[in-house]
């Protein structure tokens, strides 16, 4: 009866979230509608049919992302297909989203991150920044805050490709679910990028046009920042105030409960090892989730109930319990091996391996034989790191371990065994693990290095973002810091595609009139009141970013609001703050900004899960905008 009235209770909760949601979406599309409908009767806003196709469209896709489990990449490249085959897009237009250079930015930036992860990079980034606070607060502040800095100064897109990685990782050991970290990931690199002039690509252009078509001289360095902190500061205490409950769950974090299969587990210390002479808890062994440090065998001395102190001695053997993806984590840590010295016997390069499960079968030759006995590498050209037994803890070394039908075997081999042993009848199942090659620690350093170099020449201005990031993508291959085969496999092509398609149907929005019309018509609202006039410039690039670029967003608006601060005879300065805060401020949907975008495949979000928690950002942003630019840029 209890768990009855507990799913009762669950489930009356999800049916109101949902029922709110689905109401504030009606207001929002019924507030549309009939801003719509007004402007379509004015004298000034006369549009084509293709006009407003593409407006019919543009509420559809959002719509379809929002109300409905459709994949993103399929609704927008569904909104792409009929601008195409209605004609409003033309062949070229249709498929220039897809050669954009932001979103090969994207997809190159994917193989640089590689680089980093297999080379263990990322690990040491999560270890020096982040380190291992407790509770999702403490998280969220030590996420937050270094990358709400370096966004500042840097590109906030490689900022967050670096990022999202080591945050995927390190909600694992923090038991955090991914999805309440991802979102927090991008908005603070947003937040970030609005605090200085170089922030932000969108910051350089609207400051660029600024000098070549007004005699204002530009803004410094920290001019933003007058605007640009208070907004981070105010987003930042309504993200703590509010992602208990406005931020998901839809990932769940790493299971441990009892029936999970425990892999028994020896791990070596070798003698130029980097842990040697730290304790187990600055070698990073006590925070593995799901995983449990039973003993240390020195010599001829066992020490059991390891002391979190306790320092370690070149040739210390570790014996953990723990689930399949702590002990991946195990063997992808610099300073440890597994204690068996087959896997140096292998004929392939421990780079080209990959961790395998494999479950003994009754009618395996290897059964009622210890490991060492029945030559399990030789046979199988394959070496069994760990053994599962229904949540037994296995004595001894690996080797002596007399195997039984049913037993669990973790191996390191190469990919080749899935495809022999699959049809083998000495294993009821083989199952690959996934981003389970052995890192190549060795290259760490350089792999680093690369990242820095791309970061510094893509923020001085000797090349471009997509130059730099291909240079880091070629240097990372080159150099051996990933191989080609995992790098094609780790980039996110749905993201790309909801990208390119994305940029295609803004762009029938500018082509058609449509966006600069439906501008036009809501500045219209002003009258002679700047604060006002001011209000409603933010809030149209606002809108706008969230449906074409944010490049192409203040781009547009631009001469708009140079022509109405002229007509009111006021400052420009304050309406080019606000273009620039506005087209960065992209919260409600993932496709506003390219940090979203990124964040949204690792996180598991669906398109409602931005505007929940993004549309009262948008407006808090809005009124602290609209507030302050007016006292420090008077009108």
């Amino acid at each position: 009866m209890e768990a009855r009235r507990i799913s009762r209770r669950i489930l009356a909760r999800k049916t109101w979230k949902h029922w709110l949601l689905l109401g504030f979406l009606s207001f929002v599309a019924s507030c549309t509608l009939g801003f719509l409908s007004y402007v379509a009767t004015s004298p000034n806003f006369d549009l084509s049919w293709q006009a407003w196709v593409t407006i019919g469209v543009t509420i559809g896709v959002f719509l379809l992302n929002a109300l409905t489990t459709l994949s993103a990449e399929i609704v927008f490249l569904g909104g792409t297909a009929m601008l195409f085959v209605s004609g409003i897009l033309t062949e070229q237009d249709a498929l220039a989203g897809f050669s954009n250079p932001g979103m090969i930015t994207v997809a190159v930036l994917y193989i640089v991150v590689t680089g980093l992860s297999q080379t263990g990079g990322l690990n040491w980034i999560s270890q020096r920044v982040l380190g291992l606070p407790q509770g999702q607060n403490a998280a969220m502040l030590r996420l937050m805050t270094p990358v709400m800095g370096m966004s500042a100064f840097l590109n906030n897109t490689p900022v967050v490709a670096m990022f999202i990685p080591v945050v995927t990782d390190w909600s694992r050991k923090l038991r955090i679910s991914p999805s309440k970290l991802m979102i927090p990931l991008s908005y603070a690199a947003i937040f970030g990028g609005i605090c200085t002039l170089i922030g932000t690509s969108t910051n350089l252009v609207v400051n660029g046009l600024i000098i070549s078509s007004t005699d204002l001289p530009g803004l410094r360095l920290f001019d933003l920042a007058l605007v640009g902190i208070p907004c981070a500061i105010a987003g930042m205490i309504y993200l703590f105030a509010t992602h208990p409950w406005l931020l998901p769950s839809r990932k769940p974090v790493i299971s441990e409960s009892d029936d999970v299969r425990q892999y028994t587990v020896e791990m070596m210390v070798p003698t130029d090892s980097p842990l040697i002479d730290k304790s187990i808890e600055q070698a990073g062994l006590r925070h593995l989730p799901g995983l449990y440090l039973v003993e240390i065998i020195r010599g001829q001395h066992i020490i059991p109930a390891v002391s979190p102190k306790e320092i370690l001695s070149g040739g210390d053997r570790l014996a953990f319990i723990g689930m399949i993806d702590s002990i991946v984590d195990l063997h992808r840590l610099r300073g440890l091996q597994p204690a068996t010295d087959e896997v140096f016997k292998l004929d392939t390069p421990r780079s080209e391996r990959c961790l395998i499960e494999a479950v003994v079968s009754n009618t395996c030759p290897m059964v009622g034989k210890t490991i060492r006995e029945g030559k399990f590498r030789t046979q199988y050209n394959a070496v069994v790191l760990a053994v599962a037994r229904n949540g037994e803890r296995l004595e001894g070394k690996i080797g002596s371990i007399r195997l039984r039908p049913g037993d669990t075997l973790l191996l390191e081999a190469n990919a080749n065994f899935l495809s022999q042993q699959r049809i083998s009848n000495d294993f009821y199942l083989v199952n690959g693990i996934p981003d389970s090659e052995p890192l190549r620690h060795e290259k760490a350093p350089l792999a680093i290095i690369i990242l820095l170099l791309m970061v510094i020449l893509a923020s001085v201005g000797w090349m471009s973002m997509l130059k730099a990031a291909i240079v880091a993508s070629a240097a990372m291959l080159l150099t051996g810091c990933c191989s080609s085969v995992r790098a094609i496999r780790n980039i996110e092509w749905s993201v790309l595609l909801v990208i390119g398609a994305a940029l295609s149907i803004g762009t029938a929005l500018e082509s058609t009139g449509a966006a600069g019309a439906i501008a036009t018509s809501m500045i219209q609202f002003s009258g002679d009141n700047p604060w006002l006039a001011l209000a409603i410039i933010y809030g149209v690039t606002n809108l706008l970013t969230e449906a074409i670029t944010n490049n192409a967003a203040a781009a547009l608006i631009f001469p708009i609001a140079l022509a109405l601060s002229q007509n009111l005879q006021v400052s420009f300065m304050p309406f080019a703050i606000a273009i620039m805060i506005g087209a960065s401020a992209s919260f409600s949907t993932p496709i506003g900004y390219q940090t979203n975008l990124m964040v949204y495949g690792p996180g598991g979000y669906r398109f409602s899960d931005f505007t929940r928690i993004g549309l009262p950002l948008n407006f808090i942003f809005w009124a602290i905008t609209v507030t302050l630019t007016p006292l420090f840029y008077p009108f």
